[in-house]
């Protein structure tokens, strides 16, 4: 799918200051590394749906052997491992006598302790590859996993390592051997122990992935084949929400546009980003939010929220959110399947100005049945006017005042809001009382 960083940003996919992001969330990965590949495959789309499916049942197997997951590769062992390399020592001996081992030992005794110590990682790290091929052995394995698993086996099918093999722990190794093993590691083996903590780090990414869809209930999405893009959801709730409260979502061909109203603070965008995000990480294969997903796969998905002028540049908030839309327009205009969601369009001009802009939007957008289109607004003026399309549905989200306290359900309506908060809001937070007082 198709995601340009300015999505990224909108969805919080990703951290900006000190807000927690999607990613940090989903983050259950135990080394750095694994971290660090974890935010490649979330910001690495996947072109096809076949590719998608691939990664869905790889976590859904990590899940199936996540009591057996070995405990040996530890994010303190992989530094290690990268450290050895690079470490100042005296040569080891190749193959020595237990004599040979004492002498170094006795004449390099530094060296000896860094050696020996980062030794002991290097067996665990080889014992923990062992006992992830053993784990998979015999079990269907999807395409990447069987294609990381590969490398690995051809890469630690080596007879130095059948003393790995054959031993529970490098401290059952004397003296002479556990310095041949780390001779054979430091001197002839540096470029496959560098393709391992990168095999490593994407086998922890996906742990770390399938860990997350246990810990929060993710649920795997459902990919349909449809002659035209769908998104239908039950119990959809955003994930970065602490008590959120969930929605039924359906759009389709014959009902590929969402007008959503309703005043500030009701949800709209909350809204938005969660049918956003949840189409985002089914198109990684990951679990998404929610008791149900059902969708098509899309070739992309581009936003409109948080749109910002640019002062060096002399651009307007305005002028950017029209870049944006002819931007948005250029691309949806080749036929593929996109999802398209926008936040309070044309909030940089007037009310007039931004109704007559909004509805030449909308109506041209409606053409595109192809696509599917989430679109907020505060002006529900416009809205009468687009009844007659056969493809747009209204909705909105309800606030109800009592003692000038508001009241937001979250809930989703059909219909138009025509709710004007504003000065409610100013005078609720004192603001009138204190400008009435200058």
């Amino acid at each position: 799918m198709d995601i340009d960083k300015t999505t990224l940003d909108d969805l919080s996919v990703f951290r900006h200051g000190d807000e927690i992001a999607v990613a940090d969330k989903l983050d259950r990965c135990t080394t750095t590394h694994g971290s660090e590949q974890l935010r490649i495959n979330f910001s690495t789309a996947l072109k096809t749906q076949e590719e998608v499916i691939a990664v869905q049942q790889t976590l859904k197997l990590i899940l199936a052997c996540q009591a057996q997951w070995p405990r040996t590769i530890s994010n303190g062992t992989v530094m290690v491992v990268e450290k050895y390399f690079d470490s100042n020592i005296s040569v080891i001996p190749s193959n020595p006598s237990p004599f040979q081992a004492y002498m170094y030992k006795l004449l390099h005794s530094p060296d000896y302790a860094l050696v020996t110590y980062s030794a002991k990682h290097c067996f665990d790290f080889i014992k923990g590859f062992q006992q992830l091929l053993q784990l998979f052995d015999g079990k269907e394995q999807p395409a990447p996993l069987k294609q990381v698993l590969g490398n690995i086996r051809q890469a630690i099918s080596k007879p130095q390592f059948d003393i790995v093999t054959r031993h529970a722990n490098a401290e059952s190794l004397p003296r002479a051997q556990l310095l041949h093993f780390a001779h054979f590691v430091r001197y002839h083996y540096k470029h496959h122990m560098h393709d391992l903590v990168v095999w490593y780090a994407q086998l922890d990414a996906w742990y770390g992935m399938a860990m997350a869809v246990q810990q929060y209930g993710l649920v795997f999405p459902e990919f349909v084949q449809a002659t035209g893009p769908v998104v239908k959801a039950q119990g959809l709730y955003h994930l970065l929400v602490e008590e959120p409260v969930a929605y039924d979502v359906l759009l389709d061909r014959q009902t590929n546009f969402l007008f959503l109203t309703g005043a500030n603070m009701a949800g709209k965008s909350t809204f938005i980003k969660s049918v956003g995000v949840a189409v985002f990480l089914a198109h990684i294969g990951m679990g998404v939010p929610a008791k149900q997903l059902r969708l098509g796969f899309f070739d992309g998905m581009l936003s409109n929220i948080n749109v910002v002028d640019n002062i060096t540049r002399g651009e307007s908030y305005f002028y950017n959110e029209v870049k944006r839309i002819k931007a948005t327009i250029s691309k949806i205009s080749d036929g593929k399947r996109w999802l398209i969601l926008i936040d309070e369009l044309f909030k940089g001009t007037n009310v007039q100005d931004a109704m007559k802009c909004s509805s030449a939007v909308i109506e041209g957008l409606l053409k595109i049945q192809n696509s599917l289109f989430i679109l907020s607004t505060h002006l529900y003026e416009i809205g009468d006017g687009l009844r007659k399309y056969p493809n747009i549905s209204f909705r909105y989200f309800e606030t109800t005042v009592t003692d000038e306290q508001l009241k937001f359900s979250y809930h989703l309506k059909e219909g138009i809001s025509n709710d004007r908060l504003g000065y409610l809001i100013l005078k609720r937070e004192g603001v009138v009382e204190m400008l009435e007082r200058l």
